[in-house]
């Protein structure tokens, strides 16, 4: 009768690196389709980009390979810094307003207090499913001096209202614009975080007798803090693209909205208006590496703020 021997050592860890070996192989078959459209809808623009970036188009000889020679022209460049001062000043006035409307708004639907609040946070969100050209061509209308609702009011009440779109006010204009669609967007953020807070914590806050405010500051403000810094980095990120807007508003203002009003639209016009699309790509390389930095820095402070 014959005898079978127990498997040696080195034979079970032969079939257990191959059976290891299949489930990563396993692995790596599903996340191959994502791998592959990452790797073409975002990776492929940007390595071309940056390709581009590096040469430049000459009148004599046609494309020549000129290294970082584009990027030091974009670092000297009064236009480009006009423009990204210019987003950066409308980042710092526009997002706390806009975040602070609605974190104002969430927490008064969060109360409990507000009658009719199913409608009321419907209107608010509301802006948001509206087309970004739409709302500029839509309030372009309203703040015409000559054609809209401000030269309305003023042939009725015999007023001169300021014009909205003047070189001194189309940045808060526009402003306006961005905060009206992008206030319910945020709202919603913060109303779907301050649901999730532990009841709890309210009953806990009532038993020690906290008002309102202390429960705000001390409760609700805290428990969302990962729900605003996300929202902060989406604002950010959104101030540093803005095109859609002065885009359209252009046609209307003419005189203050120049082609390098925004970064992004200093881009579009160096590539389609100018045909200098080697500089275009080092400008929007540029552009994406300040937007990462900021962003960057933003989630850095917010997550050293939750610890």
């Amino acid at each position: 009768m014959a005898v079978i021997s127990p498997p040696s050592a080195a034979g079970r860890a032969a079939r257990s690196r191959v059976r290891g070996g299949g489930r990563r192989w396993v692995g790596w078959g599903f996340v191959a389709p994502f791998l592959i459209v990452f790797a073409l809808v975002f990776l492929a623009p940007i390595g071309y980009s940056v390709y581009l970036s590096l040469f430049r188009d000459q009148l004599i000889g046609g494309n020549h390979f000129v290294g970082l020679d584009n990027y030091r022209e974009a670092l000297k460049d009064h236009e480009f810094w006009s423009g990204l001062t210019r987003v950066g000043l409308f980042l710092l006035v526009q997002v706390p307003i806009m975040l602070g409307i609605a974190l104002l708004v969430a927490l008064a639907l969060d109360s409990g207090r507000l009658y009719g609040r199913n409608f009321f946070r419907i209107s608010i969100f509301l802006p948001y499913a509206v087309p970004a050209v739409v709302a500029s061509l839509m309030w372009g209308f309203m703040y015409g001096k000559r054609f809209g609702l401000v030269a309305n009011i003023d042939d009725t009440f015999g007023v001169s209202l300021p014009d909205p779109l003047s070189p001194h006010l189309v940045l808060l204009s526009i402003g306006n614009i961005v905060t009206w669609e992008f206030v319910g967007y945020n709202m919603l953020i913060f109303y779907a975080a301050l649901r999730v807070i532990p009841q709890s914590l309210y009953e806990a806050a009532e038993i020690d007798g906290a008002g309102q405010w202390r429960i705000i500051t001390a409760i609700k403000i805290p428990a969302i803090r990962g729900a605003l810094v996300i929202a902060t980095i989406f604002s950010v990120i959104g101030s540093f693209q803005l095109f859609n807007e002065p885009s359209i508003l252009k046609s209307l203002a003419p005189n203050a909205i120049t082609t390098y009003f925004t970064p992004n639209l200093y881009t579009y016009s160096l590539s389609f208006s100018g045909q200098q699309h080697n500089y275009a790509a080092t400008v929007a390389i540029v552009m994406g590496v300040v937007t990462m930095i900021v962003a960057y820095v933003v989630q850095l402070r917010g997550m050293r703020k939750e610890v």
